[in-house]
């Protein structure tokens, strides 16, 4: 609650205060690894719709387990592994959990994959009594083309993560005096001004003929390249304005607002696709590490029919693991890439890539359909 008072218009004055109050939800977060050994002694045992069981683990007083369909969950998805998050005892008269969960296939670093990495958008309810117990993912990995032939199945094994948060309610905070307000951090704000007006730039780059004005000591703490260039020995050479080819204007300015800012310009949906193939480009080439990831991450979002082949040959040329994988993923299904070998830059893939398209079809060998035409199809134009 606020209060002003004022003894006339002429004198005034502000004693203003503030309280806050806050409406908080209460969650407990836990998470599961489970480990994945002799795979292929698993895969065409069971069948569609068995599983089998991790060890159970307890989240906000609640007991759960995931379960591993080696062979799918049912035949719909009989060419897929499929992982679900299980409710297998409430810890509480209230059997209705509402829980928000994740369920990734981790790497050889424990980390998830983007790529395979699949979670609730919103809270969903479990019950063991009145409801479901079981949620999860039917198509969470393909066997065949996708998993066999990735880095993540090393020793005849894989790790597969399980987050799982519990809701346990939403409350009331006390409200409190609030004598000091802390704005949030206007870095950004100011560095973004900082690179836009130049003052104090002390290096210039030519793109194209337009000229960006920049600050070596910025530069060189994002980039090792930058650092290397306006630092190392190459710095006599680069002088006080530096020559940039093979890159459009608009693309060198996305990249160093982003090495200021760490955020991009606004764009539309067509442009922001095609300048991420760029920048992606561009951010490998300077070795902006977050930059390319944050690239990689907005295209594997957008493979389609006509995309897939292009994106594939991005992936494979600048060392893009997670975007390869997704192109594969896209791949594996028999109508897309039917769709995309009608492509021309699935023509472009096979001619100036002939390993990665050798890998392609090697990957979709096993999941031929009747007669091998896809196969057939592959290699006639081999």
């Amino acid at each position: 609650m606020g209060n002003r008072s004022s003894s006339s218009a002429a004198d005034a004055t502000d004693d203003r205060s503030g309280c806050t109050s806050t409406i908080a939800a209460e969650a407990s977060t836990g998470w599961h690894v489970l480990k994945v050994k002799g795979y292929t002694q698993s895969r065409g045992v069971l069948g569609p719709g068995k599983c089998i069981e991790s060890s159970s683990f307890t989240v906000g007083g609640h007991t759960w387990c995931t379960k591993y369909y080696p062979d799918g969950f049912d035949r719909d998805s009989q060419e897929w592994i499929s992982v679900y998050l299980a409710l297998c005892r409430p810890g509480s008269r209230d059997d209705a959990v509402k829980t928000l969960f994740k369920i990734s296939l981790l790497d050889q670093d424990g980390k998830p994959v983007v790529a395979h990495m699949f979670q609730s958008m919103e809270a969903r309810t479990f019950s063991v009594l009145g409801g479901s117990p079981l949620m999860g993912f039917r198509h969470f990995i393909k066997r065949y083309g996708v998993l066999e032939r990735s880095s993540y199945l090393k020793d005849d094994s894989f790790s597969i993560g399980c987050e799982v948060t519990v809701i346990n309610g939403v409350s009331r905070v006390a409200a409190k005096n609030q004598f000091v307000t802390v704005p949030p951090s206007d870095l950004n704000k100011e560095l973004r001004v900082l690179l836009l007006e130049g003052q104090g730039a002390d290096v210039t780059f030519e793109v194209e003929g337009e000229h960006f004005s920049a600050h070596r000591s910025i530069l060189a703490a994002r980039s090792s390249v930058f650092k290397a260039e306006l630092f190392g020995p190459m710095q006599e050479k680069t002088g006080a304005c530096v020559q940039v080819g093979d890159m459009e204007p608009k693309v060198f300015r996305a990249m160093l607002l982003f090495i200021y800012t760490d955020s991009l310009p606004a764009m539309g949906a067509a442009e922001k696709m095609a300048m991420a193939q760029h920048l992606l480009v561009a951010a490998d080439r300077y070795d902006l590490k977050r930059l390319k990831l944050v690239c990689e991450d907005m295209l594997c979002n957008h493979i389609n029919r006509r995309t897939a082949a292009a994106m594939l040959v991005l992936a494979d040329l600048h060392g893009c693991h997670g975007l390869k994988e997704a192109c594969f993923a896209f791949l594996s299904s028999r109508e897309h890439v039917k769709a995309t070998m009608a492509t021309k830059d699935y023509e472009h893939l096979r001619s100036s890539c002939p390993l990665l398209h050798d890998e392609l079809v090697a990957s979709l060998a096993p999941d031929v359909f009747e007669g091998n035409k896809i196969k057939r199809s592959l290699s006639c134009f081999s």
